[in-house]
């Protein structure tokens, strides 16, 4: 069935959306998900910093960002600042060190909080593509639209419980450290 391929390809993009959006939540382990989709204006464009400079993460929780144009040090380092993400970028040379601070047990409980709703916001774009795939079973028999509908909700329950898989690992993972 066509729709229903079409439907798996959108629940799957849909998954990595999540997982993007979680792996740019802010924790107390430095990754370089958190500051690579930060846009920074290069030149008058609104660049993302990932395309702009090597990040990486040499101790637990320090993120080295060393820029391939070194006229993008203070164009990376403003928007850095201007993200809300609460970090203090700190020029050294030709490079940018950011120290990420331990999280407070408040912190904690509001990006689980953050977590939860991302996951919600995620699982509505799941039963509109759900919804969607349903509208388009329009000229098939009343035993084929019955089967269409059981094999699209089974998709969509496969894609929720993968996607609250993901929404408790980034909450075990807040809670960890």
């Amino acid at each position: 069935m066509e729709n229903l391929e079409k439907l798996k390809t959108k629940l799957k993009s849909i998954e990595e959306m999540l997982k993007i959006e979680l792996s740019a939540l802010r924790i107390s382990r430095a990754t370089p998900a958190l500051v690579e989709n930060i846009l920074v204006d290069y030149y008058g464009a609104k660049t993302p910093l990932k395309q702009l400079a090597s990040i990486s993460a040499p101790e637990l929780r320090t993120l080295v960002i060393e820029p391939w144009d070194k006229n993008a040090l203070s164009g990376i380092e403003k928007a850095i600042h201007a993200s809300d993400l609460g970090l203090n970028p700190i020029v050294d040379k030709n490079l940018i060190r950011i120290s990420i601070p331990q999280l407070t047990e408040e912190r904690r409980n509001s990006l689980i909080k953050i977590t939860g709703a991302k996951l919600e916001e995620i699982k509505i774009r799941c039963r509109a593509a759900r919804d969607e795939a349903m509208k388009e079973t329009g000229g098939l028999t009343e035993d084929e639209k019955f089967k269409a509908k059981e094999s699209v909700q089974k998709l969509v329950d496969e894609t929720n419980k993968n996607l609250e898989d993901l929404a408790k690992s980034k909450e075990r993972e807040i809670k960890e450290i």
